[in-house]
Parts: C-alpha cells; structure tokens; sequence
C-alpha cells in the first residue's frame, strides 16, 4: 500500500517503473519525473489500462476515490474507458451548445450570407445584453423566467423597445437552435405579451404643402459643403433612405438612361432597387460630378475622399437651417413624399410602396406583385420633382392642380376606378 510519504520520495530512474497501491491501482514514475496514476483492469476479455490523473493534481486518496467509482462502473456492466469518453464528447456538446455558442455560430453563418456589416453590429449589440447572463448556460435549458429577467433589466432602465427587439432576437436564434438541433422549443415566445409596449412616436417629418416649400427653399439657401446641399436635395426628389443615398456611387447611377440602380448588398431588405431618375434629379448629379466628382462617391466626405458624408451630417444640416429634431431629418423626406404622394390621390399606392422599397409583408399577396410599376413611377418621379418646384415656387396656393399628368396617364385611370 502506497503512502504519501512514498510517493513524494519517489525518484525518477533511466526506465519507468510502477508503484503499487490496493486494488491494482498504481503509480507510473517516468524517467523526466513524472508521476502517473494508472489501474488495469479487463472488461469484455480485454485488458485495458486506464489513467487516472497525475500526482500532486490528483492525491493518492483521490486516486483511491477514481478506481473505486471504475470498479463500479464495471460490475454495472460498463467499460470506464468508453463512459469516460461518452462524459468527454458530452461535456463538448454542452460546450458547443451555450447561448454564447449557438448565437456566435448563428452570426457566423448571418454574415456568410451577406447581412449588412451595420445589420450585424445590432444583432451583437443586442446579444450583448443577453450574454452576462445567459451566454454560459445550455440553450435547450434556458426557461422563459431567465430570458424575462434580462428583458425586465433592459424595461428597469426604461429601454422598453430595445428590450421587445431583444425578444424577437433571442427567437431568432432559438429558431436557428431548433432546426440544427440543439433545441426543441423557443423560450420566448411566451413572452409575447409580458413586455411592456412603448409609445410609438412617429419619425418627424415635414408633410404640410408650404412648409415642405418653404424647407426646399431654406435647403437651396444652405451655405455648406456642396455634396450636402445636394444630398438634401436629392433626398427631397427620390427619397430613398439616407443609407442608400449617402453610400451611393457613381458607377451606380446611369444618368442617360435616367435611372439609379442600388445594389441588393446596400438595401435594407437585400434585393436590388431601381430608381427612376427625374429631370431635375440628372441635373443635381450632373452638377455634382462636373464640380470635381471624379472619385468613388458623388457625397465624399470632406475629410477623406474614401468615404462618405454621415446621415449626422444631414440631420446637421437641417438643425443649421433651424428645423430641430422634432421637426424633420433626413429620413423624414420619406415620410413627406409618402404622405403627398398618396394625398394626390394620382398614384397607385403599390406604386409609391415599390418606389420606397418596402416589401409587402403578407407572402400570398407578395406572390402577386412581382411587378415593379416602372412605368407608372417614371411619371411620379417626374411629377414628383415637378410638384416639389411648384411647392418652393409657391406662394401657398395648392401646387397639385398645376401640375398636369397626362390623360393617357394610368394613374389617371386608376383613379377614375377607383371613384
């Protein structure tokens, strides 16, 4: 029977050698001095070796303690080397399936399918909340109760939205979980109703006839950078999102064909948008690339010709021209020709939606309307730009009965049956 005494007197010789303990546990002593627990034992007519750790990390009680659980492993009928390995490939299973785990590889396989770079610093800015807390644990045992203590953290600070977004996050990922496996429910969907709804405030935008005339007045006005008046005025003729606008490229626009073509990767839902380009509009970008466009980007930033100007800097814009932010930014322009466009009453209003690129949420209706209206948002475009002349020529009068579409319009058509 061995003794710790024995063992920490025990000597490294030019050949390993064993030290025997109870029940044929040993010691293997290797010539470098290492010192290696060890007991045989035969299972299924074979002899077998299996280790058992190393002194001092392992004490000769705990050594004791290991052989005796692997006698009873055996007389249950079981090799302690295969449930060893069983514990081992498990215990990387649970490793590889933590929240922390799961949502990393989800991200991972996100950003291989092209989600925008900006799409995929908000999911990990969300996922960061839900980390702390839920990263390290087995995400087919997380309970509705923990994801609701880290939402209700996120409603104490009051971040009520940021906390409905986390919701539909973490579903997200458990969907994800669910279809490779590594889970069988989502958590969150009982939570539906248990967070607290925030007040839906509207994006500030300008929608009254003369004062949008009275903006594009103040815009034409504007005594800054060259690339942000224009940008303004852009925005207030093809009201694309400030994104999409500010990172467009020259190489995008065809001005003889009079159209803008946005890439799937630059549009929020990933497809591919074509702009009619009005009159007015060829004639902005016309001016701006004869002023020294020659780079990338017709809205460079005037630190560096490598990237481009900010949605801040637009929404500076306007603050300079005295609108505040409870009265218009950049992404307001949409909301102003929205509203205008459908008030006319000449425009179908697939047409203004395909013209904002918003997808039809409904998938059977979707499935319908394939088609992209070109033709009839040609002529809004156009009637667009001329409206916004009128609305900065006006002096409050209704600018719409002046501007004249055309009787074989068939917008106009739409409208008489829809009378």
């Amino acid at each position: 029977m061995l003794t710790a005494l024995a063992i920490r007197n025990a000597k490294p010789k030019a050949k390993p050698y064993k030290l025997f303990d109870i029940n044929g546990l040993y010691l293997l002593v290797t010539p470098r001095g290492g010192r290696y627990w060890r007991w045989n034992y035969a299972f299924d007519s074979k002899n077998k070796t299996i280790a058992l750790g190393t002194f001092p990390t392992v004490s000769l009680a705990e050594a004791r303690d290991r052989c005796e659980a692997a006698h009873v492993v055996i007389a249950d009928g079981r090799d302690p080397m295969a449930e060893r390995k069983k514990a081992v490939r498990s215990a990387r299973l649970q490793a590889a399936s933590t929240f922390r785990a799961i949502g990393d590889e989800w991200l991972g396989r996100a950003e291989r399918e092209g989600r925008a770079p900006a799409t995929m610093t908000k999911i990990r800015w969300m996922l960061n909340y839900a980390y702390p807390t839920l990263g390290d644990l087995p995400i087919g045992e997380i309970t509705s109760l923990e994801i609701l203590a880290v939402l209700r953290k996120l409603e104490d600070r009051g971040r009520f939205e940021t906390g409905i977004r986390l919701r539909g996050t973490i579903g997200s990922l458990y969907r994800y979980a669910i279809a490779t496996g590594r889970a069988d429910r989502d958590p969150s969907l009982p939570l539906r109703g248990a967070l607290i709804t925030p007040k839906v405030t509207p994006r500030p935008a300008i929608i009254e006839p003369r004062a949008v005339g009275a903006l594009l007045r103040a815009i034409d006005r504007y005594d800054g950078q060259p690339e942000v008046v224009t940008a303004l005025q852009l925005m207030a003729h093809l009201f694309q999102r400030p994104g999409e606008l500010r990172g467009a490229e020259w190489e995008e626009f065809d001005l003889d064909a009079a159209i803008w073509t946005i890439p799937p990767h630059k549009m929020k839902m990933r497809r591919r948008h074509r702009v009619p380009l009005s009159r007015q509009a060829i004639e902005l970008l016309d001016w701006l690339h004869n002023l020294g466009g020659k780079g990338r980007f017709p809205f460079a930033s005037i630190r560096s010709p490598e990237r481009t100007i900010s949605n801040n800097t637009l929404n500076s814009a306007l603050r300079r021209l005295g609108y505040s932010a409870d009265e218009m930014t950049a992404h307001g322009f949409r909301a102003t020709a929205s509203t205008l466009l459908n008030e006319s009453g000449l425009w179908h209003p697939d047409a203004i939606e395909r013209q904002l690129a918003h997808v039809e949420s409904n998938d059977v209706r979707r499935a319908y309307l394939r088609g992209e209206h070109w033709d009839e948002r040609v002529r809004m475009m156009q009637w667009w730009s001329d409206y916004l002349d009128q609305l900065k020529a006006s002096t409050g009068r209704d600018a719409i009965a002046d501007v004249q579409v055309g009787t074989s319009d068939d917008s106009y058509l739409w409208l008489c049956a829809s009378k």
